[in-house]
């Protein structure tokens, strides 16, 4: 096995999918990315046992042969190379050596028989949809993914193909987030969920371009194909719970606001509220809201803000860390928030549109 490559070429397919791969492992293997060489392509592949990524090099000068080598060590010494550095990868008893310029490096190996393989999946429904669309799905809604949830359902992402679209929802029990977007769709409705680390490291691959990235759907497992990249995960077994219930639905106090005028006036209160917490109250009165916190310190903020609002006072009271997460994602000028009474769930969304929205529940203070 031998092969040669510019060191730009192979960093970031080799970043990439050394990121599935996790530092502490059950199998030693795991821990190594798989390297092979045929038909004059370099195939790299991480891989955890829930998420495979699979990157692909084409070569002009090679020998065939596939082998294990360590990830981080590999990657690390690409990295520590100079730009445009040509890296010779050869197999030598059983070692791997790589050689660039003056530098040699020797690397164990293990057998690459011994490294897992995702079975070939089939699946059922296939979702073709721009890449900047998927991104836009997942950065508007991966904040509110549990993490280390016992509700181990939760611990991911809900993808949802009905109608010739692709809607995503995320909950951690405390807030909702869902936002959907066109897609060409061949198959029968489903929902699905995806693991967390699945969610974020098919972010990763995605660019902010409208090529096309093609979903396919199966029982046990979502494959991705991005460009070069082949990505696949496990899907978790389990239940999401009934987002549409959460939803309100007749919320009768509308309020207006500019997202980045009350995104500021939440992140000024929020220095002083309860570190454990995060407890803000809301004033709400004709044409202005209130916004107040305090800590054990007895220390206190007062801010507020011009607002389109008309209707009756009202109190309620919220973790201004999930405010803070909407308005973060939300990129329109304006939102509404719609609200009930101080014990029902906030619903925000962008003032002139519902692709996105967003359950925040209230707190008692």
């Amino acid at each position: 096995m031998k092969f040669s490559v510019v060191r730009e070429t192979l960093l970031k397919p080799l970043q990439l999918v050394a990121g599935v791969v996790e530092r502490k492992q059950t199998m030693p293997v795991l821990a190594n990315v798989l390297v092979e060489v045929k038909d004059q392509v370099l195939t790299l592949t991480g891989s955890d046992l829930e998420v495979e990524l699979v990157g692909h090099v084409p070569l002009d000068e090679c020998e065939e042969g596939r082998i294990t080598v360590p990830a981080r060590k590999l990657m690390d010494i690409c990295k520590s190379l100079p730009d445009s550095a040509v890296i010779e990868f050869t197999l030598d008893d059983q070692k791997a050596v790589i050689r660039s310029g003056r530098s040699r490096f020797s690397l164990s190996t293990l057998p690459a028989d011994e490294f897992p393989n995702i079975q070939d999946m089939q699946g059922d429904l296939k979702v073709s949809i721009a890449q900047n669309s998927v991104r836009r799905l997942i950065d508007r809604t991966g904040f509110a993914m549990a993490n280390q949830d016992v509700r181990y359902y939760l611990n991911g992402m809900l993808l949802e193909v009905a109608d010739g679209q692709l809607r995503v929802v995320a909950t951690d029990g405390h807030r909702l987030a869902t936002a959907v977007e066109d897609a060409q769709v061949s198959g029968d409705l489903t929902q699905v969920i995806v693991p967390r680390k699945g969610v974020l490291e098919l972010n990763r691959l995605l660019n902010d371009t409208d090529e096309v990235v093609q979903l396919t759907i199966g029982t046990n497992h979502i494959r991705a194909k991005v460009a070069e990249y082949v990505f696949t995960s496990k899907l978790v077994d389990g239940k999401f719970p009934d987002y549409h219930r959460v939803i309100p639905r007749n919320n009768e106090k509308i309020v207006i606001a500019d997202r980045l005028e009350l995104r500021q006036v939440f992140l000024r209160a929020s220095i002083l509220s309860n570190e454990k917490y995060r407890g803000v109250r809301l004033i709400l009165s004709n044409g202005m809201l209130q916004v107040f916190a305090n800590n054990p310190e007895q220390e206190e903020a007062e801010e507020s803000v011009l607002v389109q609002y008309q209707g009756d006072n009202m109190e309620v009271g919220f973790n201004v860390g999930y405010l803070l997460d909407v308005l973060g994602v939300v990129d329109s000028q304006e939102v509404r928030l719609s609200l009930n009474d101080s014990n029902s769930s906030a619903l925000i969304e962008e003032a002139q549109s519902h692709a996105a929205q967003y359950v925040v529940m209230p707190m008692r203070l």
